[in-house]
């Protein structure tokens, strides 16, 4: 387990453990998909990759359910899937 998830901070980040899971597991998929990170870190760890992400608030869940980037606040396109995906 990662460390950042013994604390609850991240989960009050994001707003909650069922949107933290969302948030992650879509954000794994874009990034297994070829999607590019959104922070520099010296791991291919795709999970600490999208924990970083989010402590450094580059993405969030947008009101409909979609990975968006802050930087343009729109959902991303190569953020991850979209409803009709799953």
């Amino acid at each position: 387990m990662l460390d950042e998830f013994k604390d609850n901070a991240i989960v009050d980040k994001v707003g909650g453990r069922f949107k933290l899971s969302t948030l992650i597991q879509k954000r794994l998929v874009a990034l297994n998909r070829g999607a590019r990170p959104l922070v520099e870190l010296s791991t291919k760890d795709h999970m600490k990759v999208v924990v970083a992400e989010i402590l450094q608030d580059k993405i969030y869940l947008d009101t409909e359910g979609e990975v968006a980037v802050v930087a343009d606040d729109t959902p991303d396109a190569d953020a991850g899937p979209t409803l009709d995906d799953l």
